[in-house]
């Protein structure tokens, strides 16, 4: 199909809500996106080593002089093995889903870091568990509240973290599911936070950020699909 404008007519925002029982850590967690904000109050961490970062794999890059492949590859190898990496999944889709616009994240997050990072990745899982990266983004906690201001974070403070929007066009064909990952590297796609509070670019030491993404009705950590009526 074709369309004039961006986003298409005709699309509606679907918002769909991060939740686990026993942990979204790995494609062997438990981590799903439902259509409903989780009644019982939950919490996903993992340990951010900036020093170990979740290294790209494809993406909407170029001109990287070789540092990263362009394009879309299946993740799933890297979603079994890396422990800090949150996956979260829909159910396969029974008459499937376009997806055509700019994708909105809400995370409520916390950390004993004074600043962190936390990364996005939206992917299309195909019905045998491939599943392939179709953009991704990232949100420096520093500037939650705008690019001219530093606010730095408590520990144990939970944050509303509106996360850099991304945008696709995608059919989710039938039997295929729709899934995020979030982290807090995606390097050398983007720069490494240290977790330091400092500059980072005349830094050469990180610090382990421990960092939460908190699911409930007080938190509701989303994503916001624009979905095209077939």
């Amino acid at each position: 199909s074709t369309s004039s404008a961006w986003p298409p007519a005709g699309v509606e925002i679907r918002t769909l809500y991060l939740d686990a029982s026993n942990g979204a850590n790995t494609l062997a967690g438990d981590g799903v996106l439902t259509a409903e904000a989780p009644a019982e109050a939950g919490s996903d961490a993992f340990a951010y080593d900036p020093m170990d970062p979740v290294m790209s794999y494809g993406g909407n890059v170029c001109c990287t002089g070789g540092a990263i492949d362009a394009g879309s590859f299946d993740q799933a190898a890297i979603e079994e093995s890396r422990e800090d990496i949150l996956v979260y999944t829909t159910e396969p889709f029974e008459d499937g889903l376009n997806v055509s616009g700019t994708i909105g994240v809400t995370l409520y997050v916390s950390s004993d870091a004074r600043d962190t990072d936390f990364t996005v990745k939206l992917l299309d899982v195909h019905p045998d568990g491939r599943a392939y990266n179709l953009d991704e983004t990232i949100q420096r906690v520093r500037y939650r509240e705008g690019y001219d201001r530093q606010v730095f974070m408590e520990p144990g403070e939970v944050y509303e973290l509106v996360v850099s929007p991304m945008s696709t066009s995608n059919w989710f064909a039938p039997g295929h599911r729709l899934r995020i990952e979030v982290s807090s590297s995606n390097f050398p796609r983007f720069t490494r936070n240290l977790n330091t509070g400092g500059n980072n670019y005349d830094e050469t030491e990180g610090v382990v950020a421990n960092n939460r993404v908190h699911h409930s009705v007080e938190y509701p950590s989303q994503i916001r699909l624009p979905v095209l009526a077939r």
